[in-house]
């Protein structure tokens, strides 16, 4: 009844605008349907043309993983143009082909998350069984966006000394990124905030793997955030990374903030095994002592060790694969601190011609407080003592991931992230007392 009435009370005038309305709607539904959505994958694309430099229709691309065995195949447009998307990243063979002119293949083409390599192929006529190989580097220069940033590739993150295991260190090599200028943090010296290009620390955009990895409420990246006194609580192990971009001008498709895009890729496991396995060792004994741990105040004890292992491999030849990391953290030692503590003499001095509360009084004769060490200059009255409070943490942080490869047009991907912590550091450290025996 509804739709019979609004029939009957159109007007002329009004068809004009229901039409104008479906064609922008159709255009829209058609905008939205070429439009590129945000991703942790690649793309080749290229054209293809003869020595007369006329663009080649309907050539045969084949792109073959090699580490995996994935291919994928595609077809050259009228224009000669191809575009092979959403494409692990790894290394590439490109093979183009067309009855009448001899094949093309290129190798050793790296594809990076989120980027495009651009491959150009020029045909000329030959023989079936005559081959053209190109073993060149093709140009990593990316000709088909504007996008700015960089990219960080696996070995360098294993490789490069990073502190404290923290991959979010590594971003610090790419131009744009600095210490964030507000330094917003829920204690100081939390690890993980920097700024790109000017931005508030907590304008940015983590992704892993392509899914959303921000923390609701801080807007930091889920994993690698600090606990206490911004003490690691979980960690990605830099071992499970295999690339990191950080897109500081990025594609409108990823939004959200106005800092830059963190895209994290993982590992993925081959057609061979590959593992990693490592123990990262610091301790006092190798450690300056620190200034507020002056002689003859014994040297605090301070012993860490970051330890794990990683493993990737075959479960079905060219089909099904599998990578798992497992990563710890064991940190245990003293905080060093300087206080000013009551002496006998300056609660006797200070209790003169005044009536101290009896429950006051009784605790003042526990002492419940270090007795002072500290006395030459320039600690000869406040601060009078080097206080060590004891110091833990304990980090677990494992990962797995399986990759299934149905056929050229289906890929599942399964990935699975666990990591606990358990902490305990002064509460002087978020402002209050930092003696022993005052903790949180």
């Amino acid at each position: 009844m509804n739709a019979i009435a609004t029939r009957s009370c159109a007007t002329p005038n009004s068809m004009p605008k229901l039409t104008a309305l479906l064609t922008a709607t159709a255009l829209i539904a058609a905008a939205a349907g070429a439009a590129r959505a945000q991703t942790f994958r690649g793309a080749i694309v290229g054209t293809v043309i003869d020595q007369s430099q006329a663009p080649v229709p309907g050539a045969q691309i084949t792109v073959k993983n090699r580490a995996t065995g994935l291919a994928r195949a595609a077809m050259t447009d009228d224009a000669g143009n191809y575009d092979v998307r959403e494409l692990p990243i790894g290394v590439y063979t490109v093979t183009v082909e067309k009855q009448g002119f001899a094949p093309v293949t290129q190798t050793d083409l790296r594809v990076d998350v989120a980027a495009e390599r651009r491959l150009d192929a020029t045909l000329v006529p030959g023989k079936v069984q005559q081959t053209v190989e190109v073993t060149a580097t093709a140009p990593l220069v990316q000709s088909t966006t504007n996008v700015l940033g960089g990219t960080i590739e696996g070995p360098q993150a294993e490789n490069l000394p990073v502190n404290g295991r923290d991959y979010t260190k590594l971003i610090f090599m790419v131009p744009g990124v600095t210490g964030s200028p507000d330094q917003i943090t829920d204690s100081p010296g939390s690890f993980g905030v920097f700024s790109v290009n000017g931005a508030r620390g907590r304008s940015n955009n983590f992704l892993l793997d392509g899914t959303d990895m921000n923390d609701g409420y801080r807007n930091d990246p889920t994993i690698n955030q600090a606990g206490v006194f911004g003490t690691p609580a979980t960690i990605l192990p830099v071992d499970a990374v295999a690339e990191l971009a950080v897109l500081s001008n990025f594609m409108p498709e990823y939004g959200r903030n106005a800092g830059a895009v963190i895209n994290i890729v993982t590992k993925s496991g081959s057609n061979d095994f590959h593992g990693t396995a490592a123990d990262f060792l610091r301790n006092s004994a190798l450690d300056a002592r620190n200034f507020f741990n002056p002689a003859p105040v014994p040297k605090t004890a301070f012993h860490n060790n970051q330890f794990g292992a990683s493993l990737g491999g075959p479960i079905i030849h060219d089909k099904t694969f599998f990578f798992g990391d497992y990563e710890g953290q064991r940190e245990t030692g003293g905080l060093n601190s300087l206080s000013c503590v009551p002496t006998p003499d300056r609660i006797s001095t200070a209790s003169q011609g005044i009536t101290v509360n009896p429950v006051i009084a009784a605790l003042l004769q526990r002492q419940p407080w270090p007795a002072p060490n500290l006395g030459a200059p320039p600690f000869d009255n406040c601060p009078n003592v080097s206080a060590t409070t004891h110091i833990f943490n304990s980090v677990n942080s494992v990962i797995g991931k399986i990759d299934h490869n149905f056929n050229e047009n289906h890929l599942l991907t399964a990935r699975y992230y666990y990591g606990t912590s358990i902490q305990s550091f002064p509460l002087g450290l978020q402002g209050g007392n930092n003696l022993p025996g005052y903790n949180t």
